[in-house]
C-alpha cells in the first residue's frame, strides 16, 4: 500500500480521533517510518511471529507493559485509548484491541500515536533520523532492528508528510 492510501485510509482517521494536539508533522512522520519499518504497509499479521496491523503491535503482558498492555496501562495513553476504542466500536481491553489491530487499520494508526505519546521525550523535528531511530527503539522494542532500512523508509516518511 503506497503512503498517501495509508495516510488517507488509517493515519488521518486515526488520528482525527485523538486529541488534536496529537496530530503533528512529526508525529506523521514518525507514524509513517515506523510503519514501513515495520511491515511496508504490506503485512497486517507478522510473518511467523504474533504481532498484528501495519504497526507490528504484540500484546504483551501485565508484568511487560509492553505492546498493546503499555498502551492500555500508561497513564498518558490509558484515557484516550478508551475514547478510541469507543469510536471504533472495539471493547478496550487488551485482548479485544490486539485482535482488532489485524483488520482495523485506524484503530491500529491510532494505538500506535498512543505508544508514541507515552514516550516523555518530545517527538524528533522532521529530518533527524537518528533521534527518530531512537525514538522507535524505546517505544517499539524491536527483537531484531534493521537499522541499515530506516535511513531510506524515513526519508519516504518525511517527503510524504513535508514534500
Amino acid at each position: 500500500m503506497d503512503l498517501k492510501t495509508i495516510t488517507d485510509t488509517a493515519l488521518d482517521p486515526g488520528l482525527a480521533l485523538l486529541p488534536a494536539r496529537m496530530d503533528t508533522p512529526e508525529a506523521r512522520v514518525m507514524l509513517l517510518a515506523i510503519g514501513l519499518q515495520e511491515s511496508r504497509f504490506t503485512h497486517r499479521r507478522q510473518i511467523s511471529g504474533p504481532a498484528r496491523g501495519f504497526w507490528q503491535f504484540e500484546k504483551g503482558t501485565r508484568a511487560s507493559r509492553g505492546g498493546v498492555w503499555g498502551v492500555f496501562l500508561h497513564a498518558a495513553s490509558k484515557d484516550h485509548l478508551v475514547a478510541l476504542c469507543k469510536a471504533r466500536s472495539v471493547a478496550c481491553d487488551p485482548d479485544a484491541v490486539y485482535a482488532a489491530l489485524e483488520y482495523d487499520d485506524v484503530l491500529a494508526a491510532g494505538v500506535a500515536r498512543l505508544l508514541l505519546w507515552t514516550d516523555p521525550k518530545a517527538l524528533p523535528p522532521v529530518g533527524d533520523a537518528d533521534a527518530s531511530w531512537a525514538l522507535y527503539l524505546r517505544t517499539w522494542r524491536p527483537g531484531k532492528p534493521h537499522p541499515q532500512t530506516w535511513p531510506d523508509l524515513y526519508r519516504q516518511a518525511a517527503t510524504q508528510v513535508q514534500p
